[in-house]
């Protein structure tokens, strides 16, 4: 492992080199792709010097105490040597994590999918809280977060919604909150104060660039009609709205938040570039699923991942049995706790599976 750690600060120390160099901050594209491996390399780096300075220092002290013939001495060499001992191990384990493979979507953004499922308007209800968390959490990440497409109830609510995340790494922390999101309260409507179930879906899928998914223009069928809706004197008066059907596979995707056909058309060919990889994905996923069920869950939208239960304050995560009393705050976008904690255990019963490989 240390042969290739050691290749990879010299590569890290290579790039740095690069990046420094006047021709390469000429070209826009190469640089800002130097850059993010440059930043990739960096966390690796930065974890492996760490551990080696420990290793050394561990070294050290123990030298020190085999040499040291004053107390004082022998007891501050006990002291670090057990302060390292017990740092160590978990700096070793993080580095192993960052040496994993990485998803090739990683840092890709994500076309994110709302839908309201069983609970009628109370469904409706939840969506959009849904929707506005991750935009709170979008925000707190210094993403850019923009609605596409979204089909208001008149009550508040929304039956579905389609937005774009843009920034870095979107993709690996938002994967796996693909899934049947529940929300358990009093409706306000309930006149009674009976406790219902409602549930939404959601669907968070990694931005196909064009390279990734070949679309035959001859396998499109393009729908053009009046927006609806708010939008201004154009609404109802031009064939700004867009319908994209793809034949083969039969997904549907329309667009009409912009004014112009052509954003429209644009737009809507994004999102259909995400949903038929995700069909092509979803493919493999079932090929691999026994290996897939050994991690965090499948990620399926069938799938029920979370409950949201107002009268207690509580969020739950049933994949790995983690529960948050902070329900106010999770909607408010404070949603590291779970995310950084799914992710963990996404890593660790990866190495176990890489160690069984091995």
């Amino acid at each position: 492992m240390f042969e290739k750690l050691e290749q990879i600060e010299k590569s890290y120390e290579e790039l740095t080199e690069q990046i420094s160099q006047p021709e390469f901050m000429s070209d826009m594209s190469a640089y800002a792709k130097l850059m993010k491996q440059h930043r990739s390399l960096g966390e690796i780096v930065a974890k492996y010097r760490e551990v080696k300075k420990m290793q050394e220092d561990l070294a050290g002290a123990r030298d020190l105490l085999a040499a040291a013939d004053d107390s004082d001495m022998r007891e501050m060499a006990s002291m670090e040597i057990a302060e390292i001992e017990e740092r160590l191990p978990a700096a070793e384990e993080e580095l192993k994590v960052l040496l994993l493979p990485r998803d090739p979507n990683d840092e890709k953004n994500v076309i994110l999918e709302i839908r309201a499922g069983t609970g009628g308007d109370e469904a409706t209800l939840f969506a959009s809280e849904i929707l506005r968390m991750y935009a709170r959490y979008a925000e707190r990440q210094g993403w850019r977060m923009e609605v596409m497409e979204a089909s208001d109830t008149g009550v508040g609510g929304i039956k579905e919604a389609v937005a774009m995340i843009e920034g870095d790494n979107v993709y690996s922390k938002l994967r796996f909150e693909s899934g049947v999101h529940r929300v358990q309260r009093v409706p306000a409507t309930e006149s009674s104060g009976r406790i219902h179930t409602s549930a939404i879906t959601v669907a968070v899928l990694p931005e196909a660039e064009e390279v990734d998914v070949q679309i035959d223009q001859n396998d499109l069928r393009i729908d053009t009609f009046c927006s609806s809706g708010p939008g201004g004197q154009s609404v109802n008066t031009t064939y700004s709205a867009v319908r994209i059907t793809h034949l083969p596979t039969g997904v549907v995707v329309s667009m009409q938040d912009e004014k112009s056909q052509i954003k429209n058309r644009e737009k809507a060919m994004r999102v259909l570039r995400a949903r038929l990889q995700e069909i092509e994905e979803q493919k493999q996923h079932d090929a691999l699923s026994a290996e897939r069920r050994s991690m965090v869950g499948s990620g399926d939208r069938s799938e029920k991942i979370r409950t949201y239960n107002f009268k207690e304050n509580r969020v739950t995560d049933h994949r790995i049995g983690m529960t948050v009393h902070q329900l106010d705050l999770v909607l408010d976008g404070q949603l590291d706790e779970f995310i950084d904690a799914l992710r963990t255990h996404y890593q660790t019963e990866k190495l176990k599976a890489e160690a069984v490989a091995a």
